[in-house]
């Protein structure tokens, strides 16, 4: 199935748009990150993990299912194809295993924003899932830069299947 061109660069523009809100939308929460685990203010690390929780909630796991979708309609639409070319593969490799950590964080974000929300100053102790939560939002970015990396260069050459 091959995509018209105008339908083809609406798919790309979501695709991109999706795609680029995710790895802006775990930048931010990263920030938030850091400020959480190196601020000494109270108040900055309660509001940390509040805003960490709804922005996970609500901005990245909807991009990151967006981004997933559209990738993968995208690709089918397109000569790429999904199982043509090394660099789709490995892109929707990434984007499936980013998402199915990004979902089992949910539940360390969640007790986070919780604990914040709780508490009038979220006090010491907690280091664990903070630094995790760090951790993993570092590790977030990296790979959906390896994916945008991917998008461009379009290295490796065909699969068997191209």
């Amino acid at each position: 199935m091959t995509m018209t061109p105008a339908l083809r660069k609406s798919a790309l523009t979501l695709h991109v748009t999706t795609s680029v809100g995710w790895f802006g939308a775990v930048a931010s929460f990263f920030a938030l990150a850091v400020t959480g685990l190196a601020t000494t203010d109270p108040q900055h690390v309660r509001a940390a993990y509040i805003a960490m929780q709804l922005i996970a909630g609500v901005v990245i796991v909807p991009l990151a299912f967006a981004s997933l979708l559209s990738g993968i309609v995208q690709s089918l639409g397109t000569p790429w194809g999904l199982f043509r070319y090394y660099w789709v593969v490995t892109k929707l490799l990434l984007a499936v295993i980013a998402t199915i950590v990004l979902l089992l964080k949910l539940k360390t974000i969640s007790y986070m924003g919780g604990a914040a929300a709780a508490m009038p100053a979220l006090h010491g102790g907690h280091h664990a899932p903070k630094l995790e939560l760090l951790v993993h939002s570092a590790g977030g970015l990296v790979v959906l830069f390896a994916a945008i990396v991917l998008s461009i260069y379009k290295p490796w050459g065909r699969t068997t299947y191209g």
